[in-house]
């Protein structure tokens, strides 16, 4: 399956560094690139891409005016902004908006490309140095759209699941989990999609946010040691 992909910064020469990477992939397409929001909004709904990567600070109209109006015209898109902001109000916006990821262009080469292939998948990406960020700021306003988790449903996680949602309460990816875990990325996916269903989240950055008000983070920990000590 190819990945078609739509670029929108403002920022030429990044631009085309990104596209440059991008391009490499073999499932990677670019079928268009916009320098401002406007353009991008017109080349969203030209092109239906699969994925949009948006810049926040643009002229013209800004990311966030963008993501607006690209979903507005198709809810289902998948919009990735990719921005130097790590301002938590930003992050916030975004994701209330429906972006499906908020990564900070610090991040490196594979991290950018998996979470490409992450948010096509249907899952939700965020730079790990957002989590924080994300908990603290989206907190309140986030917390009043999650489903009621009954105690029963908490205390029925397996050892693999609380491990599972502490790695998402540091902000890990797939692969990451499955590197610490020792075990294979489908595994890892599979146990999501248990948590998911079981806790009727509508996403993981919800599952992360249950996961970290919950210091599933420390569990994961503690667990990793006591498994070290005891090996």
């Amino acid at each position: 399956m190819t990945i078609r992909i739509l670029l929108v910064d403002d920022h030429t020469l990044f631009r085309s560094g990104l596209k440059a990477l991008l391009s490499r992939q073999d499932d990677f397409e670019i079928v268009g690139e916009a320098s401002d929001g406007l353009e991008g909004v017109k080349l969203a709904e030209q092109l239906k891409p699969d994925l949009v990567l948006l810049d926040l600070d643009m002229p013209v109209m800004n990311g966030t005016e963008a993501l607006a109006q690209m979903l507005a015209g198709n809810r289902e898109l998948p919009v990735v902004m990719l921005t130097v902001s790590e301002d938590a109000e930003d992050l916030k916006e975004a994701f209330v908006l429906g972006a499906r990821g908020y990564l900070v262009k610090n991040i490196d080469a594979d991290y950018l490309v998996n979470s490409v292939r992450q948010v096509v998948a249907g899952e939700s990406v965020m730079s790990p140095e957002m989590t924080s960020k994300f908990v603290n700021g989206i907190r309140a306003k986030h917390l009043s759209l999650m489903p009621e988790v009954r105690p029963e449903t908490v205390k029925s996680l397996t050892e693999r699941e609380r491990q599972i949602l502490g790695c998402l309460a540091q902000g890990a990816s797939n692969r990451e989990m499955a590197n610490l875990l020792n075990m294979s990325e489908s595994t890892v996916k599979a146990h999501l999609q248990r948590i998911m269903r079981r806790f009727d989240f509508s996403s993981r950055v919800q599952a992360a946010v249950f996961a970290a008000e919950r210091h599933m983070d420390r569990y994961l920990l503690e667990s990793l040691n006591q498994k070290k000590n005891n090996g």
